[in-house]
């Protein structure tokens, strides 16, 4: 019932579709149980003279022929008439299948796709990107093909059964008992092949995302494997996928080898028990041979459809396995819900944190603790730290990637959470470590945030990141395609890009994530200046790990182990002493010696 009620929620839309399907099957199927009658006619009717069963507007016309022939004759005018209907009307019912089937597949890629990118970052952390991919397109085709082929053949059986059982039974009650005896049978040894074979569908589900999976993160960090020399290792990982895969899949086989037989052993003792009931009645004069073969044609027709319902219910059981994928999707809560409720201030770039606190849902330990600073709009301010002390954590509280759980953030006096996430991120840049870039061209990858964007606004961004020089050394200069994820630009190049695509839209706040640890320290300075001419009254976040990127900073936060050990400015943290103090020492003395290095290989 969980799965019908799904199959319900997605249908809203093209439901329309899907009545008219209903009724154009219905009236197939009626249609179809008439064609044997007019073969019954022929026999029984015009050559023994016996009452026809067909309507009597196609009586009147088939006897409307001269004789026996001319009577034939009329009669296989009136059999291609009456079946050239029939094909406009399947063709109609082909294409209502599709529109419905189409429909509610597009529906469920745009709603599952648009539920994806407003789920929250936590979310997008702790799934796997392959599986993503397998609920987004093999489980939403595999109710497509379901929704297209399998639904209205249950109808169509269901409708084909109703309709012959219907005819039959005008004929003769006792024949039609007796060649449908076989019927409940099929159905329900077609229930319990559905009922084992549905638990078998989510095991190799299962199986084939984790090798979707494999397959995809090799394909991503295939660089990584190349470089490290894994390929052998990748090759026994997927292997051992594809391996659990195939075995799971070839057990769902062997439950159809068992179930296929045994439905046709059914079938064909059924149609052997009615020749046998039907010529008995022939010969003893109960039974017209025109009515055996009637029999026997709807036994054919309506024993093999049924036959094929065990395929039916299966195909359905995989589709509530898909259906129920995606709706494990889709029971995850989004990030944008906050409507018409939340506030949109006009962000100048004035930022407070009061003693705020975070920690990960799975986590009882603070990530952070206790901080507490104060940016005025305008002003620059250098995160610093050792490794995983919490400078992209503090950053990322900033946009509402993550929230705080205790503790304030207000921007310009107003409370963080009671922002659109929306609007804070509208008017937040951040440039990441490992930007990602777009496998398209260079002009597109700094534009992508506008449709239709000026070449000379594209290289104004360019030169305040420092990277118009590198572009225009490129073949085709701004028109360069950049290879997926960036991989045929530098570590550099691909950071200066990203921070050119963010500079196209002027934000109050800017976030460097470490964005400018793979360019040199002039380049740095560059930029930092560039930016600073540029816009004098951004406020800029900068994490480095660099000192010299720090020092010109209006404000330097040192944090260790989740709180702010130190903060002032470069000469303030100096006098303190400390771990900022360290830094400096180490770092210009490896300046030092470097530059002695050069020095002396240069007068060598």
């Amino acid at each position: 019932m969980k799965a019908i009620k799904r199959f319900i929620f997605w249908s809203k839309g093209v439901m329309h579709y899907l009545l008219l399907v209903f009724l154009f099957t219905l009236f197939a199927s009626y249609t179809r149980t008439m064609v044997p009658q007019f073969t019954q006619h022929a026999i029984d009717t015009i050559f023994s003279g016996k009452e026809s069963s067909l309507p009597g507007f196609i009586q009147n016309y088939i006897n409307s022929g001269d004789g026996i022939v001319g009577q034939l004759l009329f009669l296989g005018i009136a059999l291609v008439s009456f079946q050239a209907i029939r094909g406009v009307l399947l063709f109609l019912l082909n294409s209502l299948k599709a529109k419905y089937a189409e429909g509610m597949a597009e529906k469920m890629r745009n709603t599952l796709y648009s539920h994806i990118q407003d789920l929250s970052y936590s979310y997008h952390t702790n799934s796997d990107t392959g599986d993503l991919i397998q609920r987004c397109t093999s489980d939403i085709d595999q109710v497509r093909q379901f929704a297209f082929n399998q639904l209205p053949q249950m109808m169509w059986v269901i409708m084909l059964l109703i309709s012959t059982i219907f005819q039959m039974l005008r004929f003769n009650v006792m024949m039609t008992l007796a060649t449908l005896f076989s019927t409940p049978i099929i159905f329900a040894f077609s229930y319990i092949y559905f009922k084992k074979i549905k638990e078998t569908f989510t095991n190799v589900e299962e199986a084939e995302s984790k090798m979707t999976t494999t397959l995809q993160e090799n394909l991503t960090g295939i660089r990584v494997v190349k470089a490290f020399n894994r390929e052998k290792y990748e090759i026994k990982k997927f292997t051992e996928t594809s391996d659990d895969y195939s075995k799971k899949d070839y057990k769902l086989l062997m439950y159809m080898a068992i179930y296929w037989p045994a439905c046709d052993m059914l079938v064909n003792l059924q149609y052997l028990a009615t020749i046998i009931i039907g010529g008995y009645n022939v010969i003893e004069g109960n039974m017209t041979v025109g009515t055996l073969i009637l029999f026997l044609t709807y036994v054919n027709m309506v024993l093999w459809p049924v036959r094929g319902l065990g395929r039916m219910l299966a195909d359905f059981g995989r589709s509530s396995v898909s259906l129920e994928r995606i709706d494990e999707i889709m029971r995850n809560e989004v990030e944008y819900h906050d409507g018409d409720t939340m506030l949109k201030p006009e962000i100048k770039g004035g930022i407070e944190f009061e003693n705020v606190s975070f920690r990960f849902d799975d986590s009882t330990i603070d990530l952070l603790e206790d901080i507490t600073f104060s940016v005025n709009a305008g002003e620059n301010v250098a995160v610093m730290g050792r490794t995983g002390a919490g400078k992209s954590t503090l950053v990322h509280l900033l946009n509402r990637l993550v929230d705080y759980q205790s503790g304030s953030i207000r921007v310009d006096g107003v409370e963080l959470k009671d922002i659109s996430k929306k609007w804070i991120r509208k008017n937040i840049g951040v440039i990441l470590q490992e930007p990602f870039l777009y496998s398209r061209s260079v002009f597109e990858n700094i534009g992508i945030t506008h449709k239709n964007l000026d070449r000379k606004k594209i290289t104004e961004a360019a030169q305040v990141a420092c990277v118009h020089n590198d572009i225009v050394n490129f073949e085709k200069g701004y028109d360069t395609m950049i290879g997926e994820r960036g991989v045929t630009l530098s570590g550099g190049q691909r950071q200066r890009v990203a921070i050119a695509r963010m500079l196209i839209d002027e934000r109050p706040i800017l976030v460097f994530d470490d964005s400018l640890s793979a360019v040199d320290t002039e380049t740095d300075a560059s930029i930092r200046k560039a930016l600073k001419v540029r816009n004098e009254s951004t406020t800029v976040f900068i994490i480095t790990h660099r000192v010299q990127t720090a020092m010109v900073a209006d404000k330097i936060i040192m944090l260790d182990d989740g709180k702010v050990a130190a903060m002032g400015t470069h000469e303030e943290l100096l006098s303190q002493g400390g771990f900022y103090k360290e830094l400096w020492d180490i770092q210009t003395k490896l300046e030092s010696d470097y530059s002695d290095t050069q020095g002396g290989e240069i007068h060598a």
